[in-house]
C-alpha cells in the first residue's frame, strides 16, 4: 500500500474547502466572498501542482 503524501492531502482538503466556500458565498449573496474563494482555490491548486512537480522531479511520487 502506498504511503500518504501529507502535503498533497492538505492541499486537496483546502481546495475542497474553498470550493465549498464558493457555494456558501453564493448562497449568502456575497460576491466578494465568492471572489476570494475562487482566488484562494486557484492559489491552493497552483501550489499543489507546483509541489507535485517538485515531488515528481525528486522521485518521491
Amino acid at each position: 500500500m502506498n504511503k500518504i503524501k501529507w502535503p498533497m492531502l492538505v492541499y486537496s482538503i483546502l481546495a475542497a474547502v474553498c470550493i465549498m466556500g464558493i457555494g456558501i458565498a453564493i448562497g449568502e449573496q456575497s460576491m466578494l466572498g465568492a471572489a476570494f474563494c475562487v482566488l484562494g482555490c486557484f492559489v491552493i491548486m497552483g501550489l499543489g501542482f507546483k509541489t507535485k512537480k517538485k515531488m515528481r522531479e525528486n522521485g518521491e511520487l
